[in-house]
């Protein structure tokens, strides 16, 4: 007996609850597909169906067979779909959702570089500082600076960064100097937007850690807005080392208070590409979390990826 052709010619009377429709859908006599649910039924030692001359019913039995085949085949169908895209040409389309800083600072050369390997998939970039639900919003990445929390996905850490607290050259040579974490309180602090009236920063060193509440100059929710007013000399900013390190190297803004590790939420930043948790990771994905994975890994990767995208790397002053 074919046990698998048995079990959709099952499910499809379960539906249809007519042998004759089924035996139409399925391109074989009614007598055919009569013997083969007989069979099953002698295999099981179960009754699944009731017949009569006029309809057919489903037994308690067969009700529950029914339930459970309904999952089990959809999910065989899913995986020979998963199977034949793995060994066709990838193509189609990607949906990714990014953090600003990296989605514009980071990603469009390397989705323009993608396409030349790639150009049957196609991608649909939407930048928002929010993590945002895989699943119902069908996105198929997601690039967050926080490890994941919710269930049914799973993450890849791309790197690990660090807070650099900078401030343009100008601004520092008008105030006091910084020699100790409480020194930002006589300093004009830009904060990045976080739920809640109370602003503060964490500073550690080794295994000492500060909590440092202050009043912010200005706030946005943005990490672009908060680089371009350091750069303009508007105060202190807290901005992922990637995101600042041609600033510092090429000098326009600087790094204070260096011997402490800094954040405003948690130590363990950085970027990390979420995705939902299946069996099989469809080829588009695997493929671009690859080509992105080797080109961001480690500090002087991702330090030389950064920038790239037109606007983002102003020129140094003149």
């Amino acid at each position: 007996m074919d046990r698998l052709r048995a079990m959709e010619l099952f499910l499809s009377i379960s539906q249809t609850r007519n042998f004759s429709e089924t035996a139409r859908r399925f391109g074989i006599s009614a007598t055919g597909v009569s013997r083969m649910i007989t069979d099953i039924e002698d295999e099981l030692k179960v009754k699944l169906l009731l017949r009569s001359t006029r309809q057919v019913a489903l037994t308690e039995s067969g009700q529950e067979y029914a339930r459970q085949l309904e999952g089990i085949l959809w999910r065989i169908n899913e995986l020979q779909g998963n199977i034949t895209a793995i060994s066709s040409a990838p193509q189609g389309l990607l949906r990714v959702h990014s953090r600003m800083m990296f989605g514009l600072g980071v990603l469009p050369p390397l989705i323009a570089a993608f396409r030349k390997l790639y150009p049957e998939i196609h991608i649909e970039l939407t930048l928002a500082e929010a993590p945002v639900d895989l699943r119902r919003s069908q996105i198929d990445i997601d690039f967050r600076i926080s490890p994941p929390v919710e269930a049914g996905v799973k993450r890849r850490m791309l790197f690990q960064s660090d807070r650099h607290l900078v401030a343009a050259p100008a601004y520092l040579a008008s105030k006091p100097g910084l020699q100790a974490p409480e020194s930002i309180l006589v300093h004009e602090c830009l904060a990045y937007q976080l739920p809640g009236d109370e602003y503060t920063w964490l500073f550690k060193q080794e295994a000492q850690i500060s909590e440092i509440a202050f009043k912010p100059r200005h706030v946005s929710n943005s990490g672009i807005a908060l680089l371009e007013l350091a750069r303009l000399g508007e105060g202190l900013a807290l901005l992922d080392d990637y995101t600042v390190h041609n600033d510092i190297r090429q000098g326009r803004l600087v790094r204070v208070l260096s011997d402490y590790r800094i954040t405003n939420k948690g130590f363990d930043e950085g970027m990390y590409a979420t995705i939902l948790d299946t069996p099989i990771i469809p080829a588009k994905i695997r493929l671009f979390l690859d080509f992105v994975g080797e080109r961001v890994a480690g500090p002087e990767l991702r330090f030389a990826a950064h920038g790239k995208a037109a606007g983002l790397d102003a020129p140094p002053a003149s």
